[in-house]
This record gives C-alpha cells, sequence and structure tokens, in this order.
C-alpha cells in the first residue's frame, strides 16, 4: 500500500496485511477501502485529541478536583507517549509535532491576548491565558499532513522553490500578528500562495492506483475539515469567539481563508522535513494514473 521503507513496524504489519486482504475485493471498493483507512491512520493524533475533547466535555464536572484544562494537557501527553512508545509514529513526525506546538502556542498566546478567541478559565497547566493542550491541536494539523506524506508517498510535479514558499508562510505566519495593528494582507497572502501553487499537482498512492490532484484542491479540502474539527471544538466548549459569548453557532466560513493559510504555513514546515519529490522518480504512472 506504501513505501515500506517509510513505515513503522506496526504500519508494516497492517500493510502486509491489507495486501493479503485487499485484492479479493473488487478493484474500486479496494481503492476506496485503502484510501479511508490510511486517512483514517494519518487522522489518528487529531482524531484522539478531539475525542478527548467531546469526552471532557461530557465527563468533567466543574468542581472535578484535576481542571478540564489541566485533563485535556495529561490526556494529550499520554496520547503522545503512547504513539511513540507504539510506534505509530517516527522520529521526523516527533520534530514536526514539536515545531507545530511551539509555532501554535506562540500564536495562541498573542491571539488571547488581543481577544481573537478565548479559553475557559482554570487550571494550573497554562502559558498566560493559554491552556497547554491548545498546542497540541495544531500538533495535531502536522502529524496529519507528515503522515499522510509518508502513508500516500505523495510526489509533486511543478512544485515552487522551497525558499519562496519560505518566504510566502513566513509572511503569512507574521500577518496573523501585525493585522491586528496595521492593514490585513491575508486576501493579498491567498493571491500569492494561489499564484505560486497554481501548476503543482500532487500524485498519492492508494493501493494499486496512484491519483493525482491540484495542491490547491488539497489545501483548501483540508482546511474545511479543520474548520469542521474547529466547530465540534468549540461546541464543546474547549474555546470560543467572543460571538459565540451569548450563545453557540456555526463558526463563519470566512475562517476557511485562516485555515487555508495555515495549510500553506504547515505544507512548508512539512517539507523541510520531507523534500519534496517528483512523480517520475518512483514509479510509471500512465496505466494506473488518475486525475481529479
Amino acid at each position: 500500500m506504501a513505501d515500506r521503507r517509510e513505515l513503522t513496524r506496526l504500519e508494516a504489519v497492517l500493510d502486509a496485511f491489507a495486501d493479503r486482504v485487499l485484492p479479493r475485493v473488487p478493484a474500486g471498493i479496494r481503492e476506496f477501502l485503502a484510501f479511508g483507512i490510511k486517512q483514517a491512520w494519518a487522522c489518528l493524533f487529531g482524531a484522539l485529541m478531539l475525542l478527548a475533547i467531546i469526552l471532557t466535555a461530557w465527563l468533567c464536572p466543574d468542581d472535578a478536583a484535576i481542571s478540564r484544562n489541566d485533563f485535556l494537557v495529561i490526556l494529550a501527553v499520554l496520547i503522545q507517549i503512547g504513539m511513540l512508545v507504539a510506534r505509530l509514529e517516527t522520529g521526523r513526525e516527533l520534530i514536526v509535532i514539536i515545531v507545530f506546538h511551539i509555532v501554535g502556542t506562540g500564536m495562541e498566546i498573542f491571539k488571547t491576548a488581543v481577544g481573537s478567541w478565548n479559553y475557559a478559565p482554570g487550571g494550573v497547566l497554562h502559558i498566560g491565558a493559554v491552556p497547554l493542550f491548545t498546542g497540541f491541536m495544531y500538533a495535531a494539523v502536522g502529524s496529519y499532513i507528515v503522515r499522510v506524506y509518508r502513508l500516500f508517498d505523495l510526489r509533486f510535479s511543478h512544485y515552487p522553490p522551497r525558499w519562496l514558499t519560505a518566504i510566502i508562510a513566513a509572511a503569512i505566519y507574521l500577518n496573523f500578528f501585525t493585522h491586528h495593528f496595521v492593514v490585513d494582507l491575508r486576501l493579498l497572502l491567498v493571491l500569492a500562495t494561489v499564484i505560486v501553487f497554481f501548476r503543482c499537482r500532487m500524485y498519492f498512492h492508494i493501493h494499486r492506483r496512484t491519483l493525482t490532484m491540484p495542491v490547491l484542491l488539497a489545501f483548501l479540502l483540508v482546511a474545511f475539515f479543520i474548520w469542521v474539527a474547529e466547530n465540534i471544538g468549540t461546541a464543546a466548549g474547549a474555546w470560543l469567539y467572543p460571538s459565540q459569548d451569548d450563545g453557540w453557532h456555526l463558526v463563519p466560513l470566512t475562517k476557511l481563508v485562516a485555515w487555508f493559510l495555515l495549510m500553506m504555513i504547515s505544507v512548508v514546515l512539512v517539507t523541510f522535513v520531507h523534500r519534496p519529490r517528483p512523480p517520475e522518480v518512483h514509479r510509471p504512472e500512465p496505466p494506473d494514473t488518475y486525475t481529479c
């Protein structure tokens, strides 16, 4: 299902099992199942974090000995340790997770200070108004991207120069801070991202087939699912936007712009761990390559 040199030990066992079972399934269903299984596996860290947020909303009383925020920090650390001990993550993935944790926490400290959103008070495991579990939510995004990169053996055609993508990503991150004081450049940065990645296509290997799609579409799809997860998180009271203080409602779709830009930052960070590779280096495309 994937390049076994890149798999963890457990993933190699699951991959060998899939190679025995999936050929008995009709081709279309086989590829669909393989795609779903890989996506679910890539989402494991984020899914467990989201499950922890939901369960603590239901099960943690207000007068609990350990506050909900602190309990979420403990659960996040246990999830991370468990994935490392069980070898569900590689050393490269851990590096990415740490970087995302630092980058995300830095932005959270600033954003809560200026009132962009807020967390419920309580607990001792926090920096300012930011509970430490929040860094793990950004780490979940990084974990997903780097695991998708490995599990689907991602390849890219017309990938722009990494130095150029790094400049745009740095400008995006800086704009998350500066737009509170000077002109907001997010739409200009979206345009820059579209121009730079317009020709870039992503190739992802499922089981027997390799599919291809525009990278910009992948950015948008992942941004949408982050928006869905964000709605679940706010509905569970993990954090709230000022407009939700008087009652929960869907996070505006305009937040997709922010998540689209976050995808740009995320992909750039991951490419400095996994260098983008062209499709022709890996396997011949024509007979089994399908375009989305």
